[in-house]
């Protein structure tokens, strides 16, 4: 009886034993540890951010936060004298030299910034698209940083521009998740509507016929070019009405299609009619291009005639068949499909009114 309540009483030691042990591991506190690379998205550095295990001394600010988007290092000796001024002792230095504290921002570009303004600008009191406006700043215009916790999207609350001295002020709102009114940012400056034009790389005279490497595209104020421009594609290969200076817009009223017939030019004269189709040498009178109605000197008969320029260095005319002499040795083709003939000596075939 004896040996089985020494048995018990030593059964019930060991628990209690067992049982205090348990409750003094649950009431040890982790010492704290050092953190090598520390993020912050506030103006402070608290102890929570440079340790783990901090406990309710977590929420103690000890340094101000680098500035926006930058990072900094710290001593580790700074960081352990800044922590034992708040009696946080015992940390586990995990043999490091130093800390790094980056401080956490959002970034809007220069770029998204003035893309941002040109929408809100974009149609008012008579600018065009977003993607034509030319814009300047009151200010030196470089990338801007934000508290990481302004995520919203940039909305324009207030958008001013006098199309007479193309001055504009535009604000907008950013939301921020952490504080209850959001940011204002304000820009001033001026916009100006461009468009894409035909730029002459080298100055060309009158009657010049504009090549590929003569035009480069630029953008240009659209009140200093107006609006007869001409695209590019349309004015290589078109031929100068007036002479035109290096660097000047090109214009669909300075271009015309090139002359296929030049003044004093030797052309051929095609006399076309039913069953009839003649031809004769002849010199132009004037210039002009496809479709335009030119004289030309008959060479045979010293006369002048008109007709329209059907070709390079050909001018037809057309008409009733005129009547040929009977000793004339001038050729002619009748038939459904007439082709042409060179005519040697027709002195006396120039155009239905030389008959």
């Amino acid at each position: 009886m004896m040996i089985r309540s020494l048995t018990l009483a030593i059964a019930l030691l060991a628990a209690a034993s067992a049982n205090a042990t348990a409750q003094t591991r649950d009431d040890v506190i982790a010492a704290p540890v050092l953190r090598a690379d520390v993020t912050v998205s506030g103006d402070l550095v608290r102890i929570g951010d440079v340790i783990d295990n901090a406990g309710s001394a977590a929420q103690i600010a000890i340094y101000r936060a680098p500035d926006l988007g930058t990072t900094g290092a710290l001593p580790v000796e700074r960081v352990l004298t800044a922590l034992r001024a708040h009696q946080v002792i015992g940390v586990d230095t995990r043999n490091l030299r130093e800390i790094s504290i980056t401080r956490l921002a959002r970034t809007l570009g220069s770029k998204e910034i003035e893309a941002a303004i040109a929408r809100a600008l974009q149609h008012r009191n008579g600018l065009g698209d977003a993607a034509n406006l030319s814009l300047t700043f009151d200010r030196d215009m470089q990338d801007m940083r934000l508290e990481a916790s302004h995520t919203g999207a940039m909305q324009a609350i207030s958008t001013r521009f006098d199309a007479r001295s193309n001055r504009y002020d535009v604000t907008f709102e950013i939301s921020s998740e952490a504080a209850a009114a959001p940011t204002k940012l304000r820009f001033t400056g001026t916009a100006i509507e461009t468009v894409e034009a035909a730029i002459l790389a080298r100055g060309v005279e009158r009657n010049e016929v504009i090549k590929s490497s003569d035009v480069v595209v630029e953008r240009r104020p659209k009140a200093e070019v107006g609006n007869d421009l001409a695209p590019r594609d349309r004015a290589v290969g078109m031929q100068t009405r007036r002479q035109l200076r290096v660097g000047q817009a090109l214009k669909t009223a300075d271009l015309a299609k090139p002359d296929l017939v030049q003044k004093d030019q030797a052309v051929t004269l095609i006399y076309q009619a039913v069953g009839l189709h003649l031809t004769i040498r002849g010199k132009a009178l004037e210039g002009g291009t496809e479709g335009d109605v030119v004289n030309v000197l008959n060479l045979q008969s010293k006369r002048t005639v008109s007709g329209v320029v059907t070709g390079r260095g050909q001018v037809s005319i057309t008409g009733p068949a005129p009547r040929l002499p009977e000793t004339s040795d001038a050729t002619s083709t009748v038939g459904s499909a007439p082709a042409p003939v060179a005519i040697a000596n027709a002195a006396s075939i120039a155009s239905p009114k030389a008959e």
